[in-house]
């Protein structure tokens, strides 16, 4: 395992920090702790696998902060759930068997048509306020976009915010800080199960892993209060702006 020194667990926890504001708010932030890791001299896959330790901790942390505010919306969650665990194991297991050459071109296919959507069609991912969400019927359009979300998260998992968010708030017409709140618990949900699967195939470096996981955590928290202050118009637009960062920075990955 890569020795940590100092200024390397400092840019881990200063990653970590930006990453779970962002990942809260939008998604993407795992475009910056994944090259932090790899910084480290971590191969893609290590710390594809070790990333995931910090994302299951900020979205614990997420979750618990959004359901105390009384945005976490509990009328859907088994359906929304199931498709998404369903995704999560296969995708997690090609992740773990496939050459890590794989991991970029997913990336950066989902991003460029996730902001492609969001420019040309907002309304698509975005419902205008006050509409009333959706229920979820099983194999219909949202329920398969959360199973590809699923797969999605599992595999790579930077950038599945988006992907979510297109599912809960443009297919099921949550609220954006609604949508957040759903999309941090399926988001841990589907990490847990992949985590399981990385750690089985001792590819989870726990030391980074942890020293991650504490900016994440802060990150996320700080991300809530945001979102529970600024607009949906402020949210759409960073939203938005996230995501040709991500686009951006899949090219770079």
């Amino acid at each position: 395992m890569p020795e940590i020194s100092l200024p390397f667990a400092a840019l881990l926890l200063g990653t970590g920090l930006i990453a779970g504001v962002i990942n809260t708010l939008a998604g993407g932030g795992s475009n910056l702790t994944l090259p932090a890791l790899m910084m480290m001299g971590l191969p893609a896959d290590i710390a594809n696998a070790t990333n995931r330790v910090g994302v299951f901790l900020q979205c614990l942390v997420a979750v618990r902060s959004f359901d105390s505010h009384g945005k976490l919306e509990r009328s859907n969650l088994g359906p929304i759930l199931l498709p998404v665990l369903l995704g999560s194991g296969g995708g997690a297991l090609c992740a773990s068997f496939l050459p890590p050459v794989f991991l970029k071109p997913v990336l950066l296919i989902t991003m460029i048509g996730m902001a492609l959507v969001i420019l040309v069609r907002p309304a698509t991912v975005i419902p205008p306020p006050g509409e009333p969400h959706r229920p979820l019927l099983r194999f219909s359009g949202p329920w398969w976009v959360l199973v590809f979300a699923g797969v999605y998260g599992g595999f790579v998992q930077a950038g599945i915010g988006f992907i979510l968010i297109a599912a809960l708030a443009g297919s099921l017409r949550y609220d954006l800080v609604r949508a957040n709140a759903l999309k941090m618990l399926c988001t841990g949900v589907l990490t847990a199960l992949a985590l399981v699967i990385f750690i089985w195939r001792d590819q989870v470096l726990w030391v980074p892993g942890l020293v991650l996981a504490v900016g994440t955590m802060v990150g996320a928290q700080l991300g809530v209060r945001l979102a529970l202050k600024v607009s949906q118009g402020a949210l759409k637009w960073f939203l938005f702006l996230m995501t040709l960062s991500a686009s951006a920075a899949a090219m770079l990955f």
